[in-house]
């Protein structure tokens, strides 16, 4: 039986980086994937392929939108949606293919198949074709990510009532898409169909969009999707999905109890993601599972088994692409000996939608609540040079400071590039910045991030320069 120092089970973000920060620090390393490519969720049908969409789209968009505008003049514009998908496919093929060069450069074993604990040192792993091994590991981390939710009563036929899975694959532009839920990932996806032509409906349970981000930032974002044709359905709780034929019927309940109906081609259901930990033997160990399904860590990420760690989507936090490569670096630094820090209070959250959103710290919201004393500085994208050159005037950034010390509590963003500008906002957070720290900074002209400055210094005295 081949030994090995720790061994990841699932090679998404929070999985190949640990893996390679453990081999780093000189373990002997194997990671278990029961998937044909590496990479999980994210690489194969998440991030990387949901960018990839929305930045094709958006070219179609800005083509027969923005594009006679700029002075340019194009005719006969039209989506090729099996290109556009194929293009998708080749950036998650390059995406994967270097996940297994890092794999091979830093010597770390891959065995495919489904791993499971027999015992606290001793994992098997299924393969497809029936073969089994098995492999003893002195430490194991559990990183096998999370599986999109439903709700009671909503049959996925994986054909017009799909998940974001099904959503990247797409042979056709939905002449009408429903969507449950207004979070993330149905409002990134969305925006792809939007853009090239479908009419969208999104239905959800609580009164805005990105509900958990600042209430600001969902009030912005749907007017802009407004301007993309989206209609919103708020206070509505789904009561139901039927499929006929190539029709769609989504029935829901409204905040007066009324019942409505609406019709569509396709229905996505997004309404978030349930931790996977599917038959991987936790019982067997007697790993703790809370009541969500999330594996129970200490402040170390470790469960109440000394040498299985958990992290990423399956433990409790963010379900973050890099929220997870955080918990993966820090678990292998854990396991050396080494004493690394997490603050998960400034690990941002992102949408993809455009204009993007981007934000890190406490939202107004969490502050008021807190009852923490604070000041309020935001500037408007409508007032930035480099915004008017690019046709992007849609948003906007605010600053949340400390009323006394002046420190920065709180970055909200909605605009352009806003996911790029987001880690100033990070920088300046992790070194306890004031809002008059980034205020004196020289930000180059024209740009995005000017926007930024302004806000801290709108912040500090009320003494913005453009506005």
């Amino acid at each position: 039986m081949e030994k090995f120092d720790v061994t990841i089970i699932g090679s998404g973000p929070g999985g190949y980086v640990a893996a390679i920060r453990c081999a780093q620090l000189g373990m002997k390393t194997a990671i278990i994937e029961r998937y044909s490519t590496l990479g999980g969720t994210c690489l194969n049908v998440g991030c990387i392929p949901s960018k990839a969409l929305l930045d094709s789209s958006e070219h179609f968009h800005n083509a027969t939108h923005t594009f006679t505008e700029h002075g340019i003049d194009v005719k006969g514009v039209k989506v090729n949606l099996e290109q556009m998908i194929k293009r998708k496919g080749d950036v998650v093929k390059q995406t994967c293919e270097g996940i297994n060069f890092l794999m091979k450069k830093n010597k770390i074993i891959v065995f495919r198949g489904h791993g499971s604990f027999l015992k606290k040192n001793i994992l098997e792993i299924s393969s497809s074709d029936g073969n089994k091994i098995q492999i003893e590991s002195a430490k194991t981390i559990i990183a096998t990510g999370s599986k999109p939710s439903s709700l009671p009563g909503i049959d996925i036929d994986k054909k017009r009532v799909i998940t974001s899975t099904e959503a990247l694959e797409l042979t056709e532009v939905p002449k009408h898409m429903v969507i449950i839920g207004g979070g993330v990932i149905g409002l990134e996806l969305g925006s792809v169909y939007a853009r090239l032509g479908a009419k969208i409906s999104v239905v959800e349970f609580t009164s805005g969009l990105i509900s958990t981000m600042d209430g600001a930032l969902g009030k912005e974002l749907q007017k802009s999707l407004k301007k993309l044709g989206f209609e919103f359905f708020f206070n509505h709780k789904v009561t139901g999905v039927s499929a006929k034929g190539k029709e769609v019927t989504i029935t829901a309940d409204n905040s007066k109890g009324e019942k409505i109906e609406i019709k569509g081609d396709y229905c996505l259901v997004a309404v978030g993601r349930r931790p996977y930990t599917d038959n991987l033997g936790l019982e067997k160990v007697g790993v703790k599972v809370d009541n969500r399904g999330k594996i129970e860590t200490n402040e170390h990420l470790q469960t109440n088994i000394e040498g299985i760690y958990a992290i990423g989507d399956v433990v409790k936090g963010a379900m973050l692409a890099h929220k997870a490569e955080e918990e993966g670096t820090f678990v292998a630094e854990v396991i050396a000996g080494q004493k690394p820090h997490i603050n998960y209070n400034l690990i941002p959250g992102v949408v993809y939608t455009w204009p993007e959103v981007a934000a890190v710290g406490y939202t107004e919201e969490q502050l008021k609540e807190q009852g923490k004393k604070y000041k309020v500085g935001s500037f408007p994208f409508k007032a930035s040079g480099r915004a008017r050159a690019s046709m992007d005037t849609d948003g906007f950034v605010k600053v949340l400071a400390d009323e006394t010390t002046d420190e920065i509590l709180g970055v909200h963003m909605i605009g352009p590039r806003v996911a790029d500008m987001i880690a100033e906002a990070v920088v300046a957070m992790e070194y306890r910045a004031s809002a008059e720290d980034i205020s004196r900074m020289s930000h180059a002209h024209p740009t995005y991030t000017e926007a930024m400055k302004e806000a801290c210094l709108d912040a500090t005295s009320k003494r913005a320069l453009h506005i």
